[in-house]
C-alpha cells in the first residue's frame, strides 16, 4: 500500500493512486467541516489533473492538523520580483502580511483559492512595468486598488468578496504604479463538470 505524500518526492510522477488517495482526503475534510463545496471541486479538478507528488501535496497541506495546535506562522514580508519571465503562487501557499511584487516584461499570478491566511489583511505593493498582476479570489476575498497608480494600464477587478453566507475572511489592499501593465482580479475558472462528476461517483478503496 502506498504512504502518504511525501515532501521530499515533491517531482515524483503521481500515478491514479496516489490521485485517489487525495481525493479520499478531500472527501474526508468536506465530511468534517475543514473544507467547503465550492472548495473541494476545485481540488477536485486539480486533483484529477496533477502530474507530480508535490501538486498532490499542495491540495492537502493546510488540511493536517498542526503539532500541538500551534497556528500557522507567515512571513511579514515576501519579496516577488520577475523580469521577462512568469511567477506562480498556488495551491496551498502560506500568505504574508505583506508583498513586493516587481514585474518588468513578466507577469505575476496570486492563488488565493487554496491559500493559507493568516491574517486578515494582505498589502501589495506593486511595480508593474509591460506585464500583468494577476490575483485570483473566492468566496470571502475582496481586492481593493483603488490607491494603484496607472500609467497607461489598466485595472480589471471582478472578485468574490461575499457567497452569501459568510463574510470577508481576506482584504487585498494594493498600492503602487500600473505603467503599460495590467491588474486583474478574478474568481477561479469553473470546473468541468462531466471529470467531477466521475471524481465524485469513482469508489474509494
Amino acid at each position: 500500500m502506498a504512504g502518504d505524500v511525501e515532501p521530499d518526492r515533491s517531482e515524483a510522477r503521481a500515478s491514479d493512486e496516489d490521485r485517489d488517495r487525495v481525493v479520499g482526503k478531500l472527501r474526508d475534510a468536506v465530511g468534517d467541516g475543514r473544507l467547503e463545496l465550492a472548495e473541494l471541486e476545485e481540488r477536485l479538478e486539480l486533483a484529477l489533473s496533477a502530474r507530480t507528488m508535490g501538486q498532490l501535496a499542495s491540495l492537502v497541506a493546510d488540511l493536517r492538523e498542526a503539532p500541538g495546535g500551534a497556528p500557522v506562522r507567515a512571513k511579514d514580508l515576501v519579496r516577488i520580483q520577475v523580469k521577462g519571465s512568469n511567477a506562480v503562487r498556488e495551491g496551498a501557499w502560506i500568505v504574508p502580511r505583506a508583498l513586493e511584487i516587481s514585474a518588468d516584461m513578466g507577469s505575476v499570478t496570486l492563488d488565493l483559492t487554496s491559500a493559507v491566511l493568516s491574517h486578515p489583511t494582505l498589502r501589495i505593493a506593486a511595480d508593474v512595468r509591460l506585464g500583468n498582476l494577476t490575483i485570483i479570489t473566492r468566496p470571502g476575498i475582496e481586492v481593493d486598488a483603488d490607491a494603484v497608480s496607472i500609467a497607461f494600464g489598466s485595472v480589471d477587478l471582478h472578485d468574490e468578496s461575499t457567497d452569501g453566507t459568510s463574510g470577508t475572511v481576506l482584504r487585498v489592499e494594493v498600492t503602487g504604479k500600473l505603467a503599460h501593465g495590467k491588474l486583474r482580479a478574478r474568481p477561479p475558472r469553473p470546473p468541468r463538470r462531466g471529470l467531477l462528476a466521475r471524481l465524485l461517483r469513482r469508489p474509494r478503496s
